[in-house]
């Protein structure tokens, strides 16, 4: 077991009822998997239902700076955020993709449009630190909980002596605000590893932020267990030679999650949907989706 990284050090700059998918077939396998080490959850959507969230902080600061595309300002719908979260991670990624396909626009904070790759910096810089800050401030509130089961699970984990770790695609300064607030400081500081989206060059789908949590750990990849809730995180652990299990969102629940092992609507409080007891056993490929369907039809088609 490694030593226990103290959140001195990680704080340090480091070089979401469900609509049903269509139905899948349900099958036990014999997992050939390595002794589970380290459990990791990925902040947004797993620990935090996040979504609308991070819309509404967006569209404050495409308001507060007046961001006009075409004449129009710019307002992100929840059909059309629930696209971009699910193709693009990281907010500043977000945002130049989206400028990047419907043209840099005018706004209070720059005179004019930004033309050259530093005044298209300076923008999304901009929008991203006030974005942060507002969201910050809905969090802070303290009337956003935990998911079910995440902090049980945790516990859990901690109790088994496994290394425990968040790798998130936030910014750090975001993930620190959600952390703090929903898990608690003792807990937020127990932490093995925590990583965000800044301490990596390459966002999710991009498997790097896993990669280096092992690395700092000193665990193989088989060895860990990735908590995710979208496709784009199931990539990036597996792509990491991790194992993945999901717990889907409203935004996320009809998406493909190929490779994960269990794919669940949420880890359960009373009872539990999954145990670290189940994590470790590794037995079985499980899609709770297909259950749903069963129980709104009575039948399954494969």
């Amino acid at each position: 077991m490694p030593a226990r990284h103290k959140i001195a050090w990680m704080l340090q700059p480091v070089p979401r009822q469900h609509a049903a998918a269509p139905a899948q077939r349900a099958r036990a396998v014999a997992c050939q998997a390595a002794e589970m080490k380290a459990l990791l959850f990925d902040c947004d959507g797993v620990i935090l239902l996040s979504e609308d969230l991070h819309r509404v902080a967006y569209n404050a600061a495409f308001e507060h700076f007046d961001v006009r595309c075409g004449g129009e300002r710019v307002v992100w719908s929840e059909e059309f955020y629930n696209q971009l979260q699910n193709s693009v991670g990281g907010g500043k990624p977000k945002m130049r993709w989206y400028f990047g396909q419907h043209g840099w626009p005018m706004s209070k904070v720059l005179p004019a449009a930004p033309k050259t790759e530093e005044e298209q910096a300076a923008l999304i810089d901009a929008l991203q630190d006030w974005k942060t800050l507002h969201y910050q401030e809905l969090i802070a509130s303290g009337s956003v909980p935990a998911r079910e089961g995440v902090l049980r699970l945790m516990d859990e984990t901690r109790e088994a002596g496994l290394a425990l770790g968040v790798c998130s695609a936030s910014t750090r300064s975001s993930a620190v605000c959600v952390l703090e607030n929903l898990l608690g400081r003792d807990r937020f500081q127990g932490l093995d590893i925590f990583l965000g989206g800044d301490d990596v060059e390459r966002k999710k789908p991009d498997p790097s932020i896993y990669v280096m949590a092992a690395e700092r750990l000193g665990v193989q990849p088989s060895e860990c267990v990735v908590i995710e809730d979208s496709v784009i995180g199931v990539k990036a652990a597996l792509g990491a030679g991790m194992r993945c299990v999901v717990t889907y969102t409203s935004s996320t629940c009809d998406q493909d999650f190929a490779g994960a092992e269990r794919i669940i609507g949420s880890l359960g409080e009373d009872p539990p949907q999954v145990t670290l007891a189940d994590l470790r056993k590794a037995d079985c490929v499980q899609d709770d989706r297909v259950e749903m369907q069963v129980a709104a039809s009575g039948a399954v088609t494969f």
